[in-house]
């Protein structure tokens, strides 16, 4: 029986956890997580990806389900909340939705997908909900735009980040 992946994992379960976690953070998800993993921890490159994606894709997940139901519950039961929801899917739906219509899956996984700030799973997820994406539909495009950055992040880390962690 191998057990490389076990004493890997034993022995790198700090860096990991550490890993796993940025990536969940709204601030730092994929571009800091992997990042961190690779230059910092001297993770291997496919730890840095797979623990980072899914690190990052709990949040929008949790997201994704439970914002929905939030809304209703709070719009039933509160005024204020009611008068804000409203107000919120009136006016993005009616300024943005033809445009986000006809773009929505590509849309979504591009946004999610470019690795600047205020993109990325957590702000996709948001989206998605404001838009009222279906549920598995949102999540499958956030995946492929966290897929997406984290390509994006590893390739420029691995080109760039690279020569800066050595020299710097």
């Amino acid at each position: 029986m191998d057990l490389g992946f076990v004493s890997y994992f034993s022995e790198n379960i700090s860096k990991i956890a550490a890993t796993f976690f940025t990536a969940m953070t709204p601030l730092g998800e994929l571009r800091a997580s992997i990042p961190l993993a690779l230059g910092v921890y001297k993770l291997d490159i496919y730890s840095s990806i797979i623990f980072s994606i899914i690190g990052n894709m709990i949040p929008a997940v949790i997201i994704v389900y439970s914002l929905e139901p939030i809304s209703r519950f709070l719009m039933k039961r509160f005024r204020p909340a009611n008068k804000f929801f409203t107000w919120l899917f009136e006016r993005t739906r009616k300024k943005y939705y033809k445009k986000f219509e006809k773009y929505s899956g590509f849309a979504l996984t591009t946004f999610v997908g470019i690795p600047l700030p205020v993109t990325g799973a957590w702000t996709g997820s948001l989206i998605a909900f404001v838009f009222g994406i279906p549920t598995k539909k949102a999540i499958l495009d956030i995946f492929l735009g966290v897929l997406m950055a984290a390509t994006i992040v590893t390739i420029i880390f691995q080109t760039v980040g690279y020569v800066r962690f050595i020299t710097g």
